[in-house]
């Protein structure tokens, strides 16, 4: 079972990776990264990438269907957010005009509010496969 580290530097073999981290959507913090940053440097693109995670998992339009998600009165979940604690997000792909973002998230580990990265060349990278490939890599993350 690969580690941060490892699961980062398999991200990067996959066609068109131009960069990976392994984030934490509460904090925004970074616990790994590699390969280019999208934005600046590793931490902001952690930060703002954390942002649009937190709020598709959080938002109620991808609640579970008569479920969880933000009540009428605004209060917290029910049960925790994302997709550790039942929320229906398994990913997110944001296409920009050079490139494809994918946002995996890791279910079951630190508490369900991890994600992995991947920013992939649009030109060299196969979406499809980085899909399966991230599904299959987080399944097997273990923080060490």
């Amino acid at each position: 079972m690969p580690g941060i580290d490892e699961c980062l530097l398999e991200a990067m073999t996959l066609p068109g990776a131009r960069g990976a981290a392994v984030v934490d959507w509460t904090s925004g913090l970074a616990l790994g990264a590699v390969g280019e940053p999208s934005c600046g440097d590793h931490e902001t693109t952690a930060a703002r990438t954390a942002e649009l995670a937190r709020t598709a998992a959080e938002h109620i339009a991808f609640a579970a269907p008569g479920g969880s998600g933000r009540g009428n009165d605004g209060g917290e979940f029910a049960e925790e957010p994302g997709p550790g604690g039942g929320e229906p997000v398994e990913d997110l792909i944001v296409t920009t005009r050079d490139g494809y973002h994918l946002l995996r998230f890791v279910g079951q580990v630190f508490d369900g509010s991890l994600f992995v990265h991947l920013w992939l060349d649009r030109d060299g990278g196969n979406l499809a496969l980085a899909r399966i490939r991230l599904r299959h890599l987080s399944e097997r993350l273990v923080l060490g």
